[in-house]
């Protein structure tokens, strides 16, 4: 028998979404937060986020690419939809669904949004976050446990690094997402005949850690690219 429809006016849900910005600071994972600028939880740290618009946006992306944009001065990142959060209690202002985006970002990039007028980024270590507001712990669990179970078939990592980047540094991000030590050679091996990267002419500079220039290199694609093995 079906149910009698709900008297009075229908109610809607809030629509919004909620961006994931991790980075990698001092060769550890950090996270990017703002404090927020308005009720509820003002002046609290909480992920970047915002309204859905659907007289701007065009879809989901969209609609997160914009807040990167208006609220972080981001653009152009590596941008992946986690999963969707929804319920009566997440939200002070009522029934709300919120679509959780990771975003990988170099940390120069974060100082660079600021010169830019991005409200400042403060960089919190995931294992010593505070209580964050709404669901956003539930969302930061949802954000790491994808990138760490990613890495090691995919170049997911590899968004954390700059455009060009050594061998040592790449395998020194894939080791730090993915909390093991990995082999140098076979790591080496790995990448060359998977045919993920690729050489640039410059060199970088020597080091007191790296006595000589060493070759740098790039991502053969600028989108994701998932292996048939794990390195």
């Amino acid at each position: 028998m079906p149910h009698p429809l709900p008297s009075g006016p229908e109610q809607r849900p809030i629509a919004t979404v909620d961006i994931v910005i991790v980075t990698l600071s001092e060769g550890a994972l950090r996270l990017g937060l703002q404090r927020r600028d308005r009720e509820p939880h003002k002046g609290e740290l909480a992920l970047i986020g915002g309204y859905v618009r659907p007289e701007e946006d065009g879809d989901i992306e969209a609609s997160a690419r914009r807040i990167l944009a208006d609220k972080g001065r981001l653009t152009g990142l590596y941008l992946e939809q986690l999963r969707s959060f929804g319920g009566p209690s997440r939200d002070p202002r009522g029934w709300s669904i919120s679509i959780a985006y990771l975003a990988l970002v170099p940390e120069a990039t974060l100082r660079a949004a600021e010169t830019r007028g991005a409200p400042p980024f403060e960089l919190i270590d995931p294992d010593r976050c505070p209580r964050l507001p709404f669901d956003h712990g539930r969302i930061i669990a949802a954000a790491l446990q994808r990138l760490r179970s990613k890495a090691s078939y995919s170049t997911l990592p590899a968004f954390l690094l700059g455009s060009q980047f050594t061998l040592p540094e790449l395998k020194s991000v894939y080791e730090t997402v993915m909390g093991t030590p990995l082999n140098d050679s076979a790591f080496r091996r790995k990448l060359m005949e998977m045919h993920i990267l690729e050489e640039v002419e410059a060199k970088a500079a020597a080091t007191a850690e790296r006595k000589r220039p060493a070759q740098l290199y790039r991502l053969a694609k600028e989108t994701l690219t998932e292996f048939d093995r794990t390195v």
